[in-house]
Parts: C-alpha cells; sequence; structure tokens
C-alpha cells in the first residue's frame, strides 16, 4: 500500500503545471468532449507507465541493492530540482483532424515519454517491490491532476498557484530521495 499511496501523491503533486497537464487544458479548450479526452488520457498513462514501471522493475535486477539505492536517490533529487522548471508546451498541430479519444491519447502518450513522471515512474518501480501498485498509484495521480485540469480548464489554472505547486512537488521528491537513503539496502 505504500508503493501504491506514494506512487499517487507523487505524480499528482509533481504533474500540477506539468506539459502534460498544459496538454490537458489546451485539448479541453479545442475538443471541448471532456468523456474521450479522460478516457484518452487513462489509457495513454496506463500504458505509458506500465512500461516505465516494467522497465524501473527490470532495472532494480540489473545492478546492486546499494548501487540502486544511490541512483534512485540521486533521480529523486534531480526530479526535485527539475519539478521547479516551469513547463511549455508546444501544440501539435498534426492531431487536429484525428477522433477525439485518439488524438488525446497519442497527443498524451507521445508528450509523457521522458517526462519527470514517467521517470519518476521507473525510481518508483525499482525502489518498491511492486509494479501493479506503482503503475496503479502513478496512473491515480495522473488522473487527479488531469481530470479537474479537463472539467475545469483555464479557471483552474488561473486559481492555483502553479509556483507553489511545483515547491511542494520539489519538496517531497527531495525528501524521497532522503527517505531512500537512509532505508536499510535490501539483501544487506
Amino acid at each position: 500500500m505504500e508503493a501504491f499511496f506514494l506512487s499517487t501523491l507523487v505524480v499528482t503533486l509533481a504533474e500540477m503545471g506539468d506539459k502534460t497537464q498544459l496538454l490537458s487544458f489546451v485539448l479541453a479548450a479545442k475538443l471541448k468532449r471532456n468523456g474521450p479526452i479522460i478516457l484518452g488520457i487513462f489509457c495513454a498513462t496506463l500504458a505509458n507507465h506500465f512500461a516505465a514501471g516494467y522497465v524501473g522493475a527490470w532495472l532494480a535486477t540489473l545492478v546492486s541493492p546499494q548501487t540502486l539505492k544511490w541512483i534512485i536517490a540521486v533521480s529523486f533529487f534531480a526530479f526535485g530540482a527539475w519539478a521547479l522548471i516551469p513547463d511549455k508546451l508546444e501544440e501539435n498541430r498534426n492531431l487536429r483532424d484525428a477522433g477525439v479519444f485518439l488524438t488525446t491519447l497519442i497527443a498524451f502518450f507521445l508528450v509523457e515519454m521522458g517526462d519527470k513522471t514517467q521517470l519518476a515512474t521507473i525510481a518508483l518501480a525499482a525502489r518498491y517491490d511492486s509494479l501493479v501498485a506503482v503503475v496503479m498509484g502513478t496512473t491515480l495521480g495522473m488522473m487527479f491532476a488531469n481530470i479537474p485540469a479537463v472539467w475545469m480548464g483555464e479557471t483552474l489554472a488561473q486559481r492555483v498557484n502553479m509556483k507553489i505547486m511545483r515547491w511542494v512537488a520539489a519538496a517531497l521528491f527531495v525528501v524521497l530521495g532522503i527517505l531512500t537513503l537512509l532505508a536499510p539496502v535490501a539483501g544487506a
């Protein structure tokens, strides 16, 4: 349960002001069909984060537990720094004529590639021995951050202080890095 709850919290906060959340705002404003947009976000996130979680679990088998501990901790510190950088969204006009669901699915999947929430999913899956709990948690975190973005669009963006949310997310990543370093090494 710890992996699930922590994954949900980390990704929910990290997603605030992220380019995929900005994409949610844009899709909602342009396509105006919330149901297919939300379903597209869910399917894209589930596929993307399952692949990322699988990579994280696989990487955990390649290095010693002590080395993995340091890799994960340094990754969390880097994500903390990265969370402080505001994302900008470059609109992809090539998907305009596709259906709402397919447009959202493709755009969201591609924009999430190499994103801090995808990389955090890799680190969390390497840290915890529960791929399903991590993927469910990170996917739920994405939905917690993006469903309000779809439903409330620009109104929400103007009311939530993204700078504060970025600092909260950064602090959480740093805390996770510290906790990783303080945790006993498995098998030691």
